[in-house]
């Protein structure tokens, strides 16, 4: 059993303010500052520091169901799309295939001109994508189907499983965003047979800015080149009996590495370990039963109160986000944040995001004051 109030003492925010906006960005635990302030302390007093990158890399395929060498290191999600974008190859007539419902960087990446490929758009229906409606858009010249597992304004989920199925059936492969689900909800990229996903570690993953990861399936990795290259792309050896890197021959690596560039923000993933750390030593499906218990007692007082969902109801639709209409979403936003409690507005309403650590109590006193403002 989880200790809640245990863990609720590990995050400074909660003393005075009423944190639910997981989905934009999160505030940082005392493990992860503490991680962090360690490792600037070495690095001031050492000029280096002991800890070890791979580690972040085996939490996350943890986390996922991958293998440390399906992992790669990328500042954010977009670089990690647009990493995957340029690997592909685009015959003439190609298409991908996306939603009205993403998040811009999953889309922007594919309307450059220079890739020369048609974005084909999967209309939502009272902000639900529908399987048929993906079915209907993917042909045999779609090379990829990309979308959020969820989706970032409404907490639409999408059913990766048969997403990715609908995409195999076409060779076409399946791209995902998974920054609005992973650290909330269970992610099993093997289970769902995902090719590709990028996903930063600011939002519910609870680690600081600059930390992400790519996952690239093992069968993908040695079939395609990566468009960026630097050290950190290629095998580490010396040349021939100096302490050289060799600069005669381009070896990329044989995993996952091979779409790393350069230098990472190594504070970050010091930062991102332990964040890792926490929500694995939790566990993530109890994880997940508490963000649904909140938002199922969320959804049902805001129903009570006669406020109109965006977010389906359906719980094998639903996340960690709920959204509801209202009127005037950044001026009450703005009220509440005066009052501490700190929500976001998205497509006309206001966007609700509570982790694991947050309590009944506290959606409570957000629906008390929201009362109070209407």
């Amino acid at each position: 059993m989880v200790d809640i109030q245990s863990i609720r003492r590990e995050f400074p925010i909660i003393r005075d303010k009423v944190f639910l906006n997981h989905a934009g960005v999160s505030p940082l635990s005392t493990p992860v500052l503490d991680a962090i302030q360690v490792s600037l302390k070495e690095f001031s007093l050492s000029g280096s520091t002991s800890f070890d990158l791979d580690e972040g890399k085996k939490l996350f395929a943890r986390l996922i169901n991958a293998k440390p060498e399906e992992i790669a290191l990328t500042p954010n999600t977009s670089t990690g799309l647009n990493i995957v974008a340029n690997i592909l190859e685009y015959p003439s007539g190609a298409n991908v295939v996306v939603t009205d419902l993403e998040y811009p960087s999953v889309v922007y990446p594919w309307l450059r001109r220079r890739l020369g490929v048609k974005v084909k758009y999967v209309r939502n229906v009272h902000g639900k994508i529908l399987l048929e409606d993906v079915e209907r858009a993917v042909d045999d010249n779609t090379v990829a189907v990309a979308i959020s597992h969820v989706e970032y304004s409404n907490g639409f989920r999408h059913d990766l499983k048969s997403v990715a199925q609908i995409a195999h059936e076409h060779g076409a492969y399946l791209i995902v965003d998974g920054i609005q689900a992973l650290g909330a909800i269970e992610v099993d990229v093997k289970r769902n047979d995902v090719d590709f996903l990028a996903t930063s570690c600011y939002k519910w993953l609870l680690g600081p800015v600059g930390a992400g990861f790519l996952y690239v399936w093992e069968e993908l990795i040695e079939k395609n080149e990566p468009p960026f290259i630097g050290w950190a792309s290629v095998k580490h050896e010396v040349f021939e009996t100096i302490d050289l890197w060799n600069n005669k021959e381009l070896n990329l690596s044989d995993n996952a590495s091979r779409f790393e560039v350069g230098q990472p923000s190594i504070i970050s993933y010091v930062g991102a370990v332990a964040a890792l750390q926490m929500i694995l030593g939790v566990g993530i499906r109890e994880i997940e039963m508490r963000v649904m218990n909140l938002t199922d007692y969320l959804i049902k007082t805001l129903k009570d109160k006669g406020l109109k969902l965006q977010t389906p109801e359906d719980k094998n639709c639903r996340s960690g986000i709920v959204n509801f209409q209202i009127d005037d979403a950044g001026k009450i936003v703005a009220q509440l944040y005066e009052r501490n409690i700190i929500v976001s507005a998205r497509a006309n309403g206001i966007r609700v995001s509570p982790h694991f650590y947050n309590t009944i109590d506290e959606i409570a006193n957000l629906i008390e004051n929201l009362c109070a403002l209407k």
